[in-house]
């Protein structure tokens, strides 16, 4: 034979970190945070059953026990080597995320050998030499960037942040040429126009081309490959004017597809001087194969 508890505030068997009203009778829809100790668990029956009544309650407080030591253990005092108490520190559930390498995807990658004087361009199937004042693209709008000089400025035309040297490599895949010279010489003005005339949102960072000259042409061996580049020297609207080049040749993987390469180099002092554009010409090489040809041709000299 049981007895009803009297009327009274009692721990509540469906949550036992509150404090319910027990009318005497029945429990009813008042609850309070706890003011003093708790009252234990009184038997009493729940909706819906008799029997099982006690065993929910147990497994309930069960429960809450897990729950609140599960929160202790969530801030952890930590003592240095003399036992002396240290700031609590607490941990969050994820990692702030840091910043990429390249916000936008990119055709350039790590080497596979993680050489970081190497860049691979897994799509065309080559890679490019990281010469000294050049790094791996970094921070850069264009996907198909694969080196740029590391330091950036304040462009002298429209607001922005320009770089002193840039090299975009692509598939020609908008286009059914198959003649490296073709290609090169009906890019290089697009070529120009992109590094010094107008950016990827139509801003115009050096004022636009004021002119521009031939200062050379000609056939060049790319990883083993026949290729051909055309340069020019450009003046713009403000600032130094630089250097442009498009070099054209075909992929050594898929069906052998003419990949075109884009060089932009200012002129002075703070650039790196336009003879990089010929020795990372030189170091281009098939992906896997370090012993592949490459190198400048016969017909190029000495730059201006």
């Amino acid at each position: 034979m049981s007895m009803t508890p009297p009327p009274g505030w009692y721990r509540d068997p469906s949550y036992p970190l509150v404090e319910r009203w027990w009318d005497g009778t029945a429990w009813t829809d008042h609850r309070r945070q706890p003011e003093a100790p708790q009252q234990p668990l009184i038997q009493a029956p729940s909706p819906g059953g008799t029997g099982s009544g006690r065993a929910r309650a147990v497994a309930l407080v069960t429960a809450a026990a897990v729950l609140v030591a599960a929160i202790v253990t969530g801030a952890v005092l930590l003592r240095d080597d003399d036992g002396d108490e240290a700031a609590t520190t607490t941990t969050p559930a994820t990692a702030s995320p840091t910043p990429s390498e390249d916000p936008s995807p990119s055709s350039a990658g790590p080497s596979p050998s993680g050489d970081p004087s190497v860049v691979v361009d897994e799509l065309d199937g080559i890679t490019f030499p990281v010469l000294d004042g050049w790094a791996k693209p970094q921070y850069v709008a264009d996907h198909d960037t694969v080196l740029t000089t590391p330091r950036t400025y304040d462009c002298p035309g429209d607001p922005g942040l320009c770089r002193h040297g840039r090299v975009d490599a692509r598939t020609a895949t908008a286009t059914d040429e198959t003649s490296p010279k073709a290609l090169a010489e009906g890019d290089i003005e697009d070529a120009a126009d992109s590094a010094y005339g107008h950016d990827l949102v139509g801003s115009r960072p050096f004022r636009g081309i004021t002119s521009h000259r031939l200062v050379k042409s000609g056939s060049v061996a790319v990883a083993g490959r026949a290729g051909y580049f055309v340069r020019w020297k450009v003046k713009t609207g403000v600032g130094p004017g630089g250097y442009v080049e498009s070099l054209a040749f075909p992929s050594s993987v898929g069906s052998q597809s003419l990949v075109i390469v884009r060089f932009a180099v200012d002129v002075g002092a703070d650039a790196p001087p336009v003879s990089d554009i010929d020795r990372i010409t030189e170091g281009i090489r098939s992906v896997g194969d370090k012993d592949t040809g490459g190198g400048v041709g016969s017909s190029i000299g000495p730059s201006d």
